[in-house]
């Protein structure tokens, strides 16, 4: 998820119900959203561009991390396949994420980059502020490597 801008759609909890963790890809909005996250399952994030000093210091503008063998990146702000971010297009190249989630854009991608060998997906938004028309999330599963059952939900208004 990402892009909440300080509004949780009640739905999260539903869909999010049997999942191990969740993922914010940046622009909370509120440290009160993040708590509520966080008291319902294990939160990994990221900070956004419209996220202040209470949430910058809880969580980091790049989140590297393994997960059920998969190598992820996660970040606000990082463009898309090929046309990354250029000041973090090396590191990308360097570190070999096999997953790299963004947010910041509102529209939801889900992007192979063959060349890379990783995908991207941007989950989009799922707050009710800036111009997107449908909030959406996205769950997958992650197991032994690899990336499955990659599923892409919109939230009703």
């Amino acid at each position: 998820m990402s892009d909440t801008h300080g509004y949780l759609h009640p739905q999260v909890f539903k869909y999010f119900a049997e999942v191990d963790e969740i993922w914010h890809a940046g622009d909370f909005g509120s440290v009160a959203l993040a708590d509520e996250l966080e008291a319902f399952k294990p939160l990994r994030a990221v900070y956004g561009n419209i996220d202040g000093q209470d949430i910058r210091i809880r969580y980091p503008e790049h989140n590297l991390f393994i997960c059920e063998g998969v190598k992820v990146w996660m970040t606000h702000i990082g463009g898309y396949p090929p046309k990354y971010t250029p000041a973090l297009k090396p590191h990308i190249r360097q570190k070999k994420p096999q997953l790299y989630i963004t947010g910041h854009s509102h529209i939801l991608k889900v992007i192979p980059d063959p060349s890379l060998q990783l995908l991207h997906i941007n989950p989009g938004a799922c707050g009710k502020q800036g111009w997107h028309k449908v909030k959406t999330l996205v769950r997958f599963q992650l197991d032994n490597g690899e990336i499955k059952a990659l599923e892409v939900i919109e939230l009703p208004d």
